[in-house]
């Protein structure tokens, strides 16, 4: 299995990012743990390393360049999938308490052996996300919530907003141009009770562009919010 350990920590450091030496361990088994796994399942499209370096593991932690985490703070991940983005900020940040959310069972099967393997915590939800956003153990309960889902933006606001408390702020990681996305969730987001905070634009050491759309709690949630899953697709806020 190839090295990414230089290739990611130059990287990281080009973008103002200091790995040490252990970080760079666990991303290298990060990598190793699930290019095997994804003989089983499929959980990455994207199988070579240095590709995973960065499309992947250095697109989730420059999330860190743009936004300050608080020590301690609660990120949620909606629809995880193989981890991104909150098992890289873990490992960047291990104070962050961490959930990771997702629909499918065997994806946290591989999480949970992947936290065992690398020795971090994190509490695992089998869940879909307008289901969970509705239960109390987690509706409102989050400082951040992110989702690198290829739903627009509008369905993941509905999706992930319900996560947060008043002032968190909703990590949506999107490509090179959010902009007509945004105007196009501009009532989901207004309807629950949130604000557009800013977007922030990057670009990968390979030439993605990548953005990061913030998008803040200002208000309580109305109760009616998230609705069901077959509504949410049918009829967009």
């Amino acid at each position: 299995m190839e090295d990414i350990r230089e290739l990611l920590t130059s990287a990281a450091q080009n973008a103002g990012i200091a790995l040490t030496g252990e970080q760079a361990d666990s991303f290298q088994q990060y990598l190793e743990i699930l290019l095997n796994w994804n003989q089983k399942i499929n959980l990455t499209a994207i199988k070579e390393p240095d590709e995973v370096a960065y499309k992947h593991f250095l697109d989730s932690i420059l999330i860190l360049k743009y936004l300050e985490l608080p020590q301690g703070t609660k990120l949620i991940d909606v629809g995880t999938g193989a981890g991104f983005p909150g098992v890289p900020l873990k490992i960047m940040r291990p104070d962050i308490k961490l959930t990771l959310l997702d629909g499918l069972n065997k994806r946290l099967t591989f999480l949970k052996d992947l936290a065992e393997n690398l020795n971090f915590a994190a509490e695992f939800v089998h869940a879909r996300a307008e289901e969970a956003g509705r239960q109390a153990a987690y509706r409102g309960k989050y400082d951040f919530a992110s989702a690198r889902a290829v739903a627009p933006l509008n369905l993941l606001c509905e999706y992930c907003l319900p996560f947060l408390k008043i002032g968190g702020v909703f990590i949506a990681m999107k490509g090179p141009d959010p902009e007509e996305e945004v105007l196009a969730a501009k009532n989901a987001i207004s309807l629950l009770g949130c604000k557009l905070h800013r977007i922030e634009k990057f670009e990968l050491p390979n030439g993605d562009s990548r953005s990061l759309v913030l998008v803040k709690r200002t208000k309580l949630l109305s109760a009616i919010y998230p609705r069901h899953g077959a509504k949410i697709a049918k009829s967009p806020l």
